[in-house]
């Protein structure tokens, strides 16, 4: 039997074990920090839509960008891993100091509009920073994935192995940070929306998040031999493109964009249904939905390995975009069909399993997306003898953070909160 230059389970584990850490940093900012800048320093609605926004959009011009500093670096680590050693402490800095900001709402009771000027700059500016930071990190960790094993049965295992563990790790930030920052504050004697407590959990789970992330790069090495070819940007910029596979997959990925304003949609439908639009309450009451919604993924990118073993990774890939699709879609229908009745028992049940699918599709899709996306690096090498790790898998940052950015800027700009306030007669009072 042929020996094939792969990875060691230890090697395996520092990776997921760094994998896992990344994803609690991640979800710091994208719920705690979410939740912070609206109901703790009280951002005003229309800067906090447009800051998060036009950030995503900056994020995915960024990842293509970083993706192509990847290929072109040659050190004794390899390509991947020197990130991977050095941007968790920066991500680390920069995450708790976005925390670091003035309140709003206390400003602008005081009248101060410089304070007001000044806490919305920072907001932005460290968001920005934040984002950027993030990049330098994440690129490297899905780019390593092809470069530590030349069998594709360790790399495609590795996949769904990390989609499962960076689900995890999201899904417990997710479900935690807010119910622990309110129970610090409790703790402290505070108002359980104060910024103390917030700020403690962020630099706390943001510090575990690091040290963990940190044994991605410690921890693996890279088997896969570089070329001596390197590209420029604007070459690497045109190779995404030029390659028909991988351009199939971002035309694919960027037609799933409205999937992710349905996301937005479905979650203020059940915030103003179930928590009468008290973000605070949503993240409690709608806990059983997104753990429901998380074991739907961790489902499909457990059997996805299997599937696309039987069946062309493709035909996989569009099975679960279907699903989530139709998923989606039914969730709407029942809200048309009970606008009044969704507490009852039955309706809930109903609603648990549509999340449970758009769940499996979302999971199914980010793993068979993650596999192609290496073949395609493969495909590349084997047709024109060069390696394009890193802007190959900025293409999948891109297509998730583009399709986030249109999707929040177009969320925001028809306000779709009031319409749902229409249709259910909520009223602010």
């Amino acid at each position: 039997m042929e020996n094939v230059n792969t990875y060691s389970k230890k090697e395996r584990n520092m990776f997921l074990t760094g994998m896992f850490g990344q994803n609690m940093i991640y979800n710091v900012v994208t719920v705690g920090l979410y939740y912070y800048f609206q109901n703790v320093i009280c951002l005003p609605a229309i800067a906090f839509g447009w800051i998060f926004a036009i950030a995503r959009i900056w994020d995915a011009i960024n990842d293509p960008m970083m993706g192509s500093i990847v290929d072109k670096t040659r050190t004794k680590w390899g390509k991947c891993r020197p990130y991977l050693i050095f941007s968790p402490i920066v991500i680390c800095v920069i995450t708790i100091a976005a925390f670091f900001n003035g309140n709003y709402a206390n400003a602008k009771a005081n009248g101060n509009k410089t304070a007001m000027i000044f806490i919305v700059a920072w907001a932005a500016i460290s968001y920005v920073l934040w984002g950027m930071s993030y990049t330098v990190g994440d690129i490297p960790l899905w780019g390593i994935i092809s470069r530590i094993t030349e069998s594709e049965k360790d790399r495609s295992s590795l996949i769904s192995l990390s989609r499962i563990i960076a689900s995890i790790g999201a899904g417990l930030v997710v479900i935690s940070i807010v119910a622990v920052s309110q129970s610090l504050n409790s703790a402290f004697g505070l108002d359980t929306n104060a910024q103390k407590g917030f700020i403690v959990a962020a630099i706390i789970i943001t510090i575990i998040g690091s040290a963990l992330f940190e044994c991605a790069g410690t921890g693996t090495k890279e088997r896969v031999p570089n070329g001596s070819e390197t590209k420029t940007m604007k070459e690497s910029f045109a190779l995404m493109w030029k390659c028909k596979p991988f351009r199939r997959i971002l035309i694919s990925g960027l037609l799933r964009a409205p999937l992710q304003l349905m996301m937005n949609i479905a979650m203020t439908l059940l915030t103003y249904y179930y928590c009468k639009g008290n973000l605070t309450y949503a993240f409690t009451k709608l806990d059983i939905f997104i753990i429901v919604l998380i074991l739907g993924q961790f489902v499909s990118m457990a059997i996805s390995p299997a599937l696309m073993k039987k069946y062309e990774t493709k035909k996989v890939y569009n099975l679960f975009s279907g699903l989530s699709a139709v998923a989606f879609a039914l969730l709407f229908v029942v809200y048309l069909i009970a606008p009044t009745d969704l507490s009852k028992i039955g309706f809930v049940v109903i609603d648990g399993i549509l999340f449970f699918g758009t769940g499996m599709g979302f999971g199914g899709v980010s793993v068979c997306q993650s596999v192609m996306i290496s073949d395609c690096i493969d495909y590349e090498e084997y047709h024109n003898g060069y390696r394009p790790d890193g802007i190959f898998f900025s293409g999948q940052s891109f297509i998730t953070k583009f399709s986030a950015g249109i999707s929040s800027i177009i969320y925001v700009d028809i306000r779709i909160s009031y319409c749902v306030k229409r249709i259910y007669g909520y009223q602010h009072k």
